[in-house]
């Protein structure tokens, strides 16, 4: 059955038998009071505060039987799939792979890279960890939607302008068409994240669409 939803720069038409929703980076360590973000002095509030919103668009893609993808920005204990090129950025204390608030700052296993409670994936649930900002690099993500016939990708997560914009670029290039829910994602900068919601649907969305949550709630 196909959905249209009124987003913008046009309405996104979509199979819903060939639909993933992607959730990109709910975690721990970059949402909640006592983190990695919030050490680093961003306010984690403005991040929280879509929190209720992914948790419904979630609630809709279960209901409606989508494929669900969970992303965690993650690295392996000893490093070993972080190039010096990231690692070595911020203060030699708050580098990936320090001790953190949370445990090992984004290291597999440690209490902060986990998913929040509220969307922890369920039985069925594909979990990617990805060792870089986007969702396809060095990952299994491409792989499990092609065996799984999905054409269409509906976002969700954070931040914006970083992991959200560089996986939906990611897959643009792959030939996927692309609606980035607007209330279910966030930056520590609004101007960013108006800015990046501007550059996706720019120029007949060269990226892909954005559309409010309740735009797909309406229709789907």
């Amino acid at each position: 059955m196909n959905i249209e939803v009124q987003a913008a720069p046009s309405p996104f038409v979509f199979d819903a038998s060939k639909v993933a929703l992607v959730i990109i980076d709910m975690q721990r360590d970059f949402i909640e009071p006592g983190g990695f973000g919030e050490s680093l002095g961003n306010d984690v509030t403005l991040l929280a505060g879509i929190v209720p919103t992914v948790v419904e668009l979630l609630a809709l893609a279960r209901d409606g039987g989508w494929m669900v993808v969970h992303t965690r920005e993650s690295h392996a204990p000893d490093l070993s799939d972080c190039p010096p090129a990231k690692r070595l950025r911020g203060a030699p204390e708050m580098r990936i792979g320090e001790p953190g608030p949370m445990g090992r700052i984004l290291v597999r296993g440690e209490p902060g890279n986990a998913i929040i409670d509220a969307l922890t994936p369920i039985a069925g649930e594909l979990v990617i960890d990805k060792p870089g900002k986007g969702a396809f690099y060095a990952t299994r993500l491409g792989e499990e939607l092609a065996t799984r016939g999905i054409t269409h990708l509906i976002f969700a997560g954070v931040t914006t302008e970083v992991c959200v914009q560089t996986s939906m670029r990611e897959a643009n290039d792959r030939g996927y068409d692309c609606l980035l829910i607007e209330d279910a994602t966030a930056s520590y900068f609004p101007a960013f994240k108006e800015a990046s919601l501007a550059m996706i649907r720019s120029q007949g969305g060269i990226v892909g669409w954005t559309a409010p949550f309740a735009a797909l709630k309406r229709e789907a």
